[in-house]
């Protein structure tokens, strides 16, 4: 594995780094989960990010992610370095979900109680949800930081004014933005032009999730929609509407850069996000532990020459394939 510094912190994480996001949940094999993160972790990958309401159900993932840590990673908590994150619709009722103090502060309590740990390492506000002060949602991570219940806190998705605002808050506080998490894929490319390097000049690390765009750039779609595939599914975060002819004939394109640089379209996607320097981890999710061996594979390759990055630009440049 290979690590990298993450900001100005001490703190190091792996390049690649787990998500649980999907294929953890309650309607899951917990047997193939367990397996994928003993996996993760034997080859390495000591991050794995989490969030109160991912599952289906929502906190099953965390619950789940309890379970490995009690039966095979009890021994190794100083070893792992694990996040979690609130702010979208957990439960019934108005407190439920947004970025407001009560929500923030029940949401890490339940969230320590589902996975069984005394504190994250990161605890995020997953959003900026647009009618909370950020004043009142920094408050909230600096007090978990205080209370010995998170090491670190992050921002995730916030737009650049609100982003500055919120390292600022924490700055003065003294309790740095360890992390800002953003989406970032060859289809996707707004955080990279807009938020990276705010990051950056306040010296918080960058960590990315969604770089396969969904599955658009595994080559998947190539020949149509599978029936297994997340646009097939009614619950999917890809919809069908958006596996369009552009973003076919695109990943095809890439696709065929891929394979000169001996690697599939998957991996060139994720080495393509992990080539910005600014970026720290990138967040991978997985459904098999032959999934997790092909992405653990991007690491023997992370470097593009300038005419490989030239063809990709000319490719991606298109604003149609964007998200």
């Amino acid at each position: 594995m290979i690590y990298s510094y993450c900001g100005r912190s001490g703190i190091q994480l792996p390049k690649l780094s787990m998500g649980l996001w999907h294929n953890f949940g309650s309607v899951d094999d917990f047997s193939v989960a367990s397996e994928m993160v003993i996996k993760a972790f034997d080859a390495g990958i000591c991050h794995f990010d989490l969030a109160n309401n991912y599952g289906p159900v929502p906190g099953s993932a965390e619950t789940n992610f309890g379970r490995i840590l009690k039966n095979s990673l009890g021994g190794h908590r100083d070893e792992l370095f694990i996040s979690s994150k609130a702010g979208h619709d957990m439960w019934p009722g108005v407190y439920g979900t947004g970025s407001s103090r009560k929500n923030i502060i029940a949401s890490c309590d339940q969230s320590l109680r589902r996975m069984g740990i005394e504190y994250v390492d990161v605890f995020y506000s997953h959003r900026y949800d647009g009618v909370t002060p950020v004043e009142e949602t920094m408050q909230a991570l600096i007090d978990l930081v205080r209370q010995g219940k998170a090491l670190y806190v992050g921002i995730s998705k916030y737009p650049p004014k609100e982003q500055q605002l919120a390292y600022s808050i924490l700055r003065e506080a003294n309790v740095p933005c360890l992390l800002s998490q953003y989406r970032c894929s060859m289809f996707d490319p707004k955080a990279k032009n807009n938020n990276f390097q705010i990051a950056a000049d306040n010296g918080s690390g960058v960590i990315c999730f969604s770089p396969l765009a969904q599955g658009l750039l595994t080559g998947k779609y190539d020949n149509g929609i599978p029936a297994d595939s997340r646009a097939a599914k009614d619950s999917g975060f890809l919809k069908t509407s958006q596996v369009t002819p552009e973003r076919v004939e695109a990943a095809k394109k890439l696709g065929t850069i891929a394979r000169d640089r001996g690697q599939s379209l998957a991996q060139m996607a994720l080495a393509w996000v992990l080539n910005d320097s600014r970026v720290t981890s990138l967040i991978i999710g997985t459904s098999s532990v032959k999934q997790l061996d092909d992405n653990l594979t991007t690491l023997d390759n992370l470097s593009f020459s300038d005419d490989e990055l030239a063809s990709i630009d000319a490719i991606i440049s298109d604003e149609r394939l964007w998200f």
